[in-house]
């Protein structure tokens, strides 16, 4: 009966495939071009994505030196809005600024540009392609430090009936399976993921208080994607996805839940594909206000509904003019719209006012890239063009008591145009030497959250500005990738970004106060706002290298980065500090083994540097050390035990620190130990 449901969902594909049984497809896009080898790029394979221990997407990319997220928590404990992503210490907003890309399609939140993390399953994908800079080069806005290019498992790596169950502490569990088949020429796959766990108590044991329990969570997803081969060569490739997501935040009244469904289509031929796309999505969050002594808690406002959609689609043509010359001509299209529900001003648990606020953005690009390649030179250049528009933004306050308008502002309707572009150089020096050298140009829209949600982290309140400008970045760096050996890899990058016009978090007063949109702040808390920076510059060397000798992989990396906050008028008191939430070092390592028969384990050890909390760097975060482990027995040709640990040594890792000192921590020691059954799992590990 699953098959048949398969064969359903891929109508398209038995039909096509009927007279084109010799066909197979692939299932993937256009793939790499020889203008990527000027850039910092690095590939996770599939046999890392299924053997992490936290079997978390967000974890697996952390091997990724200098890939970071707002928080230092996984999605199982933080605020998704704390979970944007970028790369290279441009941090300091939870709004991600480097670009993560599904089959082609941007997943940034269209409401908050934050990553829901737990609606992407590992062990559905192929493999990922983290380019480090690069600006937004053909990928547009919110590219400025980088891409992280995801592509869906093909046939080989998805076909037959799969399944794992793993308990773990804290009552947890993950539970994953899937049924891939051969349709005609093409293919379907059907997968669902299962998380829950009671969690931990997110605030250090020293300063928890009556109301402080743990941080319980629940999350699912399922995935459907169907390939189908067409006349000509092309392939038609449909996929669907819906997740939910359900957290607490460690006390009463501090819920969280997000709802998504997303689906797209995508025609891929030799040198061409189109592309188009819906995301839809429901967000729910509650913010608890918290008494002295932590020995009261009561509710302080409640977002209880912030829908979102986003639309938008891409073509693009790769013609080759003879042998030496390739081009990349495309456009694309993206609209995000959203709006923020909220009952705030509670007076014996219940909301005496309401709010909402929102608006629409729009971003249409055209762009052009040439690659040519004589001797052992390749020479790339890039250009770009987008228009982009910020259109009814609104927000409205009103009174439920008598339903009286407090506030009714329409914010006036923007637009402009952002030119963008890349060049960039490779000299193969030596068969197994080769010079890069690049400089690009990037731009970021304000996210529909940072221009009209206000927020709440403990007794901290920060206001959204519909005024906000665009980010736009400029940068440059220089590299080399050395294999003097098959086995051996080594690759060094020196870069220089700077971030004009950034968004940040600016604290502009103390509480006991009332401020603009936030309402009444506590003492302990502070008020700040988005608003934009002069600029934040960073500077900095990555360094990985990875190596195979016989069943055993190792695999390293370091980034170390300089940064610094250039501020005037309101901000001024941040010029010359480094931006909040960026560590100046991240080192990550993996050694696997993988013995025959099926045999693995895998020890990753993590090092992220001490960062500041605030913007004002008055409170620092240390620095943390964190060990993870995995292990896999084969109990017969596709049955085998399975056994995971995550933060070994139980290691102290602070998350977040409100403006009254309480400290929150990441991940304690979870240790995971369960059965997998079907396919086994690749033996290669490593990066």
């Amino acid at each position: 009966m699953l098959r048949s449901g398969l064969f359903a969902a891929a109508l398209l594909s038995g039909s096509a495939a009927s007279a084109q049984d010799e066909i197979v497809v692939t299932g993937r896009g256009l793939g790499a071009t020889e203008a990527d080898r000027a850039y910092d790029v690095t590939e996770i394979g599939r046999e890392r994505l299924t053997g992490s221990a936290s079997d978390r997407l967000e974890d697996v990319l952390r091997d990724i030196p200098g890939f970071q997220l707002f928080r230092r928590s996984d999605s199982s404990s933080a605020n998704p809005t704390s979970q944007g992503v970028t790369l290279r210490a441009l941090g300091g907003n939870a709004s991600s600024r480097a670009l993560l890309v599904l089959d082609g399609v941007p997943q940034t939140d269209p409401f908050g540009g934050w990553i829901s993390w737990p609606a992407y399953d590992p062990q559905r994908l192929g493999h990922i392609v983290v380019t480090r800079g690069g600006g937004s080069g053909i990928w547009g806005p919110g590219a400025l430090a980088g891409t992280i290019e995801m592509e869906s498992a093909g046939p080989a790596d998805s076909s037959g009936e799969s399944a794992s169950l793993l308990y773990g502490s804290r009552d947890g569990i993950d539970a994953h399976a899937g049924i891939g088949t051969r349709l005609g020429g093409g293919f379907a796959t059907l997968s669902g993921a299962y998380a829950r766990g009671d969690g931990f108590v997110p605030i250090v044991a020293g300063q928890r208080g009556p109301v402080d329990r743990p941080t319980p969570y629940e999350q699912a997803s399922v995935a459907l994607r169907a390939v189908a081969p067409l006349p000509g060569g092309v392939e038609l490739q449909t996929s669907g996805l819906a997740f939910t997501d359900s957290r607490e935040r460690g006390t009463a009244f501090s819920g969280i839940r997000t709802r998504g469904l997303d689906g797209s289509l995508r025609l891929v031929g030799s040198d061409w594909s189109a592309l188009g796309y819906v995301q839809t999505r429901q967000f729910y969050n509650s913010f608890a206000s918290i008494g002295a002594g932590r020995a009261t808690v009561t509710r302080a406002s409640e977002q209880y509904n912030v829908p979102a959609t986003g639309l938008g689609g891409r073509i693009e043509y790769r013609p080759r003019l003879g042998d030496a010359l390739s081009l990349r001509l495309g456009a694309d299209w993206r609209r995000t719209q959203g709006v923020t529900k909220e009952f705030f001003s509670f007076v014996g648990g219940v909301g005496t006012r309401q709010r909402l606020a929102g608006g629409r953005t729009d971003s249409e690009g055209a762009f052009a890239e040439a690659a040519w390649t004589g001797g052992p030179f390749t020479l790339t250049a890039a250009g770009r063009l987008d228009r982009w528009s910020i259109d009814g933004g609104f927000l409205r306050e009103r009174l439920f008591a008598s339903g009286a308008t407090l506030t009714d502002i329409a914010f006036p309707d923007r637009s402009g145009w952002e030119p963008t572009g890349r060049v960039g150089l490779v000299w193969r020096a030596a068969p197994s030497v080769s010079l890069r050298a690049a400089a690009y140009r990037g731009w970021r829209l304000p996210t529909l959250n940072e221009l009209y949600r206000p927020f709440r982290a403990g007794t901290d309140a920060t206001g959204p500005n519909a005024a906000l400008k665009p980010e736009s970045l400029s940068g440059a760096e220089a590299g080399l990738d050395w294999r003097p050996v098959s086995s051996l890899r080594i690759g060094a990058t020196l870069f220089a970004n700077r971030l004009d016009e950034a968004i940040a978090n600016v604290t502009l007063g103390q509480g006991p106060g009332t401020f603009p949109i936030v309402g009444f702040v506590a003492a302990g808390g502070q008020y700040r706002q988005r608003q934009n920076l002069d600029s934040v510059s960073a500077r900095g060397i990555e360094l990985d290298a990875s190596l195979r000798l016989g069943a055993w992989d190792v695999s390293a990396g370091w980034s170390r980065v300089g940064s610094k906050v250039e501020a005037s008028g309101a901000a001024l008191a941040l010029d010359g500090l480094r931006p909040a939430q960026t560590p100046r070092d991240s080192v990550s390592s993996t050694i696997a083994w993988s013995g025959a028969g099926g045999y693995r384990a895998s020890l990753t050890g993590r090092y992220v540097g001490a960062q500041y909390e605030d913007d004002l760097n008055r409170q620092l975060i240390a620095d943390a050390i964190t060990f993870d482990a995995s292990a896999s027995i084969p109990l017969g040709s596709r049955l085998a035990i399975e056994a995971r640990a995550q933060n070994l040594g139980n290691a102290r890792v602070v998350a977040g620190i409100s403006g009254d000192g309480i400290v929150e921590r990441a991940t304690p020691r979870t240790l995971w130990v369960g059965l997998s059954w079907g396919r086994l799992r690749p033996t290669k590990q490593g990066v």
